[in-house]
C-alpha cells in the first residue's frame, strides 16, 4: 500500500509499460508544459505581491508579517522550479512538493487577511481569493497527469478544512456559528454549510478534471505513439507518400488511384549479383545503405520521390506525388547526378557502383494496390513498364541512361544536359508497338552543372 501511494505521488513507473522512446517523448512534452505552468505561477505570485502592496493596510503591531515572507520565499521557490525545468532536472518529488506549496501559499495569504485587517479569523472565510484555488488546480491539467490534479485538489480541500477548523478553535468558546444565511453574509459569523459547499466544489472540480485529463492522457499517449510510429514508418515509405496517405480525405482503399502525367525512372546497379557474391552479408548491407543514402539525397535534391525499393533497384517518380512542372528535365538531371556520383564514389568492396537508369514520361496511375489488410502505394501503367524495360536495355546498348522520345521532347533544349543520341525504335518486351529511345553519355556532362554538395539527411 505504501509503495503504491509513493508511486502515485512521485510518478514512479507511471509509464513503465511504454517503450523507452515513447516515455522520453512524453516526458519532453511534460517538461514543455511545466515551463508554461512555471511562468503562469510566477505571474500569479507577482499579482499576489502587487495586490498586497497596493491594498490598504491597518496599522499592525511590530513583529513578523507573514505575507511578505511567504510571497518572497514562494517567489524564490518558483524561480528555482523554473530553473530546474529548463535544465531538465525537475524531479517528481520536487514537483509534488511544489504543487503542495502552491496551495499552501494561497492558504497562508487567505489566513493572513484577518491579521492584516485586524478582524476575527472568520473574516478570511469570505475572501474571494479562494477562487485562485481553481486556477492552481486547472494549471496542473496542462501536464496531462491526473496525479498532480488530485494532489492539488486534495491539498486545497484539506487546507480549507484546516482554515475552517482554525476559525472554530480560535473563537475560544465564543462560537460565531450561525444557521442564518443573512447573518452569515452581513457579519463575521460562520455558516458551516457554506464552507462545506466550498470543499465539495473543490473536490468535485478536482474529480471531474482528473477524470477528463485521465481520458485525455490516453489520447495524448496514443497521439505521441502514433507520431513516433509515423516518423519511423516514413523511413520505410517516402515522407511525400506518407504525407499523401495521412492527409487523404478518406481512408485509402485497394484500387484507389488517380491518373497523372509524370516521369518515371528505374535504376539498377550494374553487376550487382557478382558484387554480392564477393561480400559478406553485413558488408553487402553496409554498402547498399551507403549507396541508397547518397542516391536518395541526389533524388530528393531534384524533387524526385522513391516510390519503391526492390533489392538494389529503385522506382523513382517525378510529379506523381509532389508537383513538378519540369519533371522530365529533373529526372534526367537526377540520372546524370547519379552517374557522376557513381564515378566519384568508391564503396567498401573497393570499386565504383555503376547505375543504369531507364526514364519515361507520360500518363501513369498512382494509388494503392493490394488487399484491405495489406496495401502498397505505388505507380503502375504502361508507361511505368516502359521505363522498367529501358533500364534493362542499357545492358544491350552499353549505356547507363536511356529515355523515351516523350521524355526527350519534354526536356527541351538545356545547356546543363548533353545532346541526346538516337538509338532507334525498339520493341520492348511485353509491347507490340515500337518505342523510339535515346541515350545520354555522362562523360559529356559538364561537372559544373551537377551539385557539388547534397544534404544526405534529406529523405
Amino acid at each position: 500500500m505504501k509503495s503504491t501511494l509513493s508511486a502515485f505521488l512521485f510518478g514512479k513507473n507511471a509509464n513503465s509499460h511504454l517503450p523507452e522512446r515513447v516515455q522520453s517523448a512524453i516526458e519532453k512534452q511534460q517538461y514543455e508544459s511545466e515551463k508554461l505552468i512555471g511562468w503562469v505561477q510566477l505571474l500569479l505570485v507577482t499579482i499576489f505581491a502587487t495586490l498586497y502592496a497596493i491594498s490598504p493596510k491597518i496599522a499592525m503591531s511590530d513583529g513578523i508579517h507573514p505575507v511578505p515572507w511567504a510571497l518572497g520565499l514562494y517567489y524564490l521557490f518558483t524561480l528555482e522550479r523554473l530553473y530546474l525545468t529548463y535544465r531538465g532536472k525537475l524531479s517528481s518529488w520536487f514537483l509534488t512538493l511544489s504543487v503542495v506549496a502552491d496551495i499552501g501559499l494561497l492558504m497562508v495569504l487567505i489566513w493572513s487577511f484577518h491579521i492584516q485587517y485586524m478582524q476575527p479569523a472568520s473574516f478570511y472565510l469570505k475572501a474571494p481569493t479562494i477562487l485562485y484555488v481553481f486556477i492552481f488546480i486547472v494549471l496542473r491539467s496542462l501536464r496531462f497527469d491526473p496525479r498532480y490534479i488530485v494532489i492539488a485538489g486534495g491539498t486545497a480541500a484539506a487546507g480549507w478544512i484546516a482554515l475552517t477548523g482554525y476559525v472554530i478553535w480560535s473563537e475560544g468558546g465564543k462560537s460565531m456559528i450561525t444557521r442564518d444565511y443573512v447573518t452569515y453574509l452581513t457579519s463575521n459569523s460562520i455558516l458551516l454549510g457554506a464552507e462545506i459547499d466550498k470543499i465539495i466544489a473543490i473536490l468535485l472540480v478536482t474529480a471531474v478534471l482528473a477524470v477528463a485529463v485521465m481520458r485525455a492522457k490516453r489520447s495524448f499517449i496514443r497521439a505521441i505513439t502514433d507520431e513516433i510510429a509515423a516518423r519511423d514508418l516514413s523511413r520505410f515509405v517516402s515522407p511525400e507518400i506518407a504525407d499523401r496517405i495521412t492527409h487523404a480525405e478518406q481512408q485509402i482503399r485497394p484500387g484507389d488511384g488517380e491518373a497523372v502525367t509524370a516521369t518515371v525512372m528505374f535504376t539498377d546497379i550494374e553487376g550487382f549479383s557478382t558484387i554480392s557474391e564477393s561480400l559478406a552479408p553485413k558488408e553487402l548491407a553496409t554498402m547498399l545503405n551507403e549507396y541508397f543514402s547518397e542516391t536518395s539525397a541526389v533524388i530528393s535534391h531534384y524533387g524526385g520521390v522513391i516510390t519503391q525499393f526492390e533489392g538494389d533497384a529503385m522506382l523513382v517518380t517525378f510529379n506523381a506525388v509532389t508537383p513538378d512542372d519540369d519533371h522530365a528535365l529533373n529526372a534526367v538531371r537526377t540520372a546524370l547526378a547519379i552517374q557522376d556520383l557513381s564515378d566519384r564514389r568508391i564503396y567498401c568492396h573497393g570499386k565504383h557502383l555503376k547505375t543504369r537508369c531507364g526514364i519515361n514520361s507520360g500518363e501513369i496511375v498512382i494509388g494503392a494496390l493490394g488487399s484491405e489488410s495489406r496495401l502498397t502505394f505505388t505507380v503502375h501503367g504502361d508507361n511505368v513498364n516502359i521505363a522498367s524495360r529501358l533500364e534493362a536495355l542499357n545492358k544491350e546498348f552499353g549505356t547507363y541512361i536511356l529515355a523515351t522520345e516523350d521524355t526527350v521532347t519534354a526536356c527541351g533544349n538545356h545547356n546543363d544536359i548533353p545532346a541526346w543520341v538516337p538509338r532507334g525504335d525498339v520493341t520492348v518486351r511485353g509491347r507490340g508497338q515500337a518505342t523510339r529511345i535515346f541515350s545520354l553519355s555522362p562523360s559529356k556532362t559538364n561537372p559544373a552543372t551537377l551539385p557539388t554538395h547534397i544534404d544526405h539527411t534529406t529523405r
